[in-house]
């Protein structure tokens, strides 16, 4: 079941529901009865001007449609800078994309992938692969800006083979329901990942980041750190499951989720996971979730700083430990600019 297959049907009993134990905090056949029309093919979409001063070359999907090659496909010992932008710009519709980037031997990639609302109401979905040839290097930042009132569902397959890195950081607004899934299959041998995140949720949005990761081989290296925010009667959810396969001896795994509660309402669902089948493994996993410190608050207010201010402050710092991780300066920027907006509508 799920969400691209409902909309190829047109059939909600497809979709995912609370019974599901993946699904349990983000099931969607509880609020979608009737699965709405196709997207139109629509001519043009707004200017992003925050990524186009990138200067990357830049595919635009809109609302699943696109003109251009859907691939990007880095070759062997080649770099390259790409954006993608994934535009849902109908009220009330409904669509799936798929497309996928492809890294040669040796090759090194940084992706932006901006997933945008331009209309209301819709329904999308997207299927989205990665495959890394040997000693490979790709560098990902997802920007997740979906509609208020929006169902987004976007899954992303990792393929790995010996010596690569892949380097991941979502930043999610969330929306009436938002859920951005990464699988990995992890190989061992030297292969080094990363996947990162942080969620800023006012209102009632929701946003929902999970992942799998799949240690197959010896001597693999998993690090994840995913913060967040909610406030209002936001809602976040974290999944995070990190499988050791028999045989993967030597691996090194370690997830982090830790999360702020700034209203009463607001809610967090955290479940961070490790099924080890392995000896001689070091894993580690933690999660927390909390409130701003009433001490740092009173002590930044002690020196004539507004309590408001002090808040502000506070929370850029406990969230910019995800951003400090992007090695790429310009996509690093863009990612501290991306937090700093959507950090002054919670003031």
């Amino acid at each position: 079941m799920s969400l691209a297959a409902a909309i190829a049907a047109r059939d909600p009993d497809l979709l995912p529901s609370r019974r599901d134990e993946d699904w349990r905090w983000t099931g969607l056949r509880e609020l979608i009865r009737v699965v709405p029309p196709a997207s139109p093919k629509v001519a043009s979409v707004a200017g992003h001007a925050a990524l186009a001063a990138l200067g990357w070359p830049t595919l635009v999907f809109a609302n699943g449609h696109t003109l251009e090659e859907a691939s990007i496909a880095i070759p062997a010992t080649g770099k390259g800078a790409f954006v993608r932008r994934f535009v849902s710009a109908s009220d009330g519709a409904a669509h799936h994309v798929e497309a996928d980037v492809s890294v040669g031997e040796g090759g090194r990639l940084v992706l932006i992938d901006s997933f945008e609302g331009e209309g209301a109401g819709y329904v999308a979905s997207a299927a989205l692969s990665i495959r890394l040839a040997a000693n490979a290097r790709v560098e990902r930042i997802v920007l997740l800006d979906d509609a208020e009132d929006a169902i987004s569902v976007a899954r992303t397959d990792v393929d790995l083979a010996p010596g690569a890195s892949f380097h991941q950081t979502v930043l999610a607004a969330g929306a009436k329901r938002q859920r951005f899934e990464t699988h990995v299959s992890h190989p061992g041998a030297g292969v080094n990942v990363r996947l990162d995140g942080a969620y800023v949720l006012t209102g009632k949005r929701h946003s929902d980041q999970t992942t799998v990761v799949a240690h197959a081989g010896e001597n693999g290296i998993t690090t994840q750190l995913i913060k967040g925010v909610a406030t209002d009667q936001a809602r976040g959810v974290f999944q995070g499951r990190i499988v050791v396969q028999r045989g993967a001896d030597g691996t090194d795994a370690r997830m982090a989720h830790h999360a702020l509660l700034l209203s009463d309402r607001a809610e967090i669902d955290a479940k961070p996971e490790l099924e080890i089948y392995a000896d001689d493994v070091s894993c580690a996993h933690g999660n927390t979730v909390g409130a701003l410190d009433e001490a740092a608050i009173f002590y930044a207010r002690s020196r004539g700083i507004p309590e408001a201010a002090a808040k502000a402050m506070l929370t850029t710092a406990y969230l910019g430990e995800v951003i400090e991780r992007i090695v790429d300066e310009p996509a690093r920027e863009l990612a501290l600019a991306w937090l700093t907006g959507r950090l002054e509508r919670l003031a």
